[in-house]
């Protein structure tokens, strides 16, 4: 008997949806309660995650499931990461049929420049000035871009700054310059320009565990190599 009733029902069920013109494909039990929302970006190929997970670029439609919430993310190079969490949970606001998200540029990247001379070795040969001239003319060149001297060994040859700190807004960079003699006949030298990036804002200079090497230097900084190589000789 409950199985006959059970059958009833079910057709019953199905008779409804074919009068109301929603066929069995469009509409299923998991669907009912669940929200779309209509995702566009002001940057066209702008990458949109959804969990984590690509989807999409510039637009896309996700689904908000019942009693659940989503997080969408937003990203593209020289942009600011842009993310939004929907849910659709009683006593929550309900997500929005369309959703538009306005990407702003990275302050951080509009501050730099892309360039293989960070974080290498770059090597100085002193062919007309001795040590104590080179020696000099580096401290001068260093200190016009980092006032700090955290170490220095004028016997050995090593010179390190302290770190150069600047925040953005979805970003923290840390800038230094090591120097270090590597050999007297000849006389040269290896300069390397430091540049590390957290991915965070207001992150402290010494959190170690948090900053990365970045393939790019704050424009305040571009020009030290070069100022090394034309000085250096």
């Amino acid at each position: 008997m409950k199985k006959l009733l059970l059958l009833i029902t079910i057709l019953s069920f199905s008779t409804s949806i074919a009068s109301t013109g929603v066929s069995n494909k469009s509409f299923s039990l998991y669907d009912a309660g669940n929200k779309k929302v209509e995702i566009g970006s002001s940057e066209t190929d702008a990458e949109i995650y959804l969990n984590g997970k690509l989807i999409g670029k510039g637009s896309t439609v996700i689904t908000v499931p019942k009693d659940d919430c989503v997080t969408v993310i937003a990203k593209k190079i020289g942009y600011l990461t842009e993310r939004i969490e929907f849910c659709n949970k009683k006593g929550m606001t309900a997500p929005p049929k369309t959703y538009y998200i306005e990407m702003k540029r990275d302050d951080a990247y509009d501050a730099s420049i892309q360039t293989d001379i960070a974080n290498v070795d770059i090597e100085m040969i002193c062919n007309t000035m001795d040590k104590e001239q080179a020696w000099k003319l580096m401290n001068q060149i260093v200190l016009s871009y980092i006032d700090v001297i955290e170490m220095t060994d004028k016997e050995t040859g090593y010179l390190r700054t302290a770190w150069s700190l600047k925040t953005f807004m979805q970003n923290t960079i840390r800038t230094r310059i090591i120097i270090k003699e590597t050999s007297t006949e000849p006389l040269v030298f290896k300069i390397k320009l430091v540049s590390e990036s957290s991915g965070l804002p207001l992150t402290s200079v010494k959190s170690d565990e948090l900053y990365k090497e970045w393939d790019r230097v704050l424009r305040s900084y571009s020009d030290v190599i070069g100022e090394f190589q034309a000085r250096l000789k």
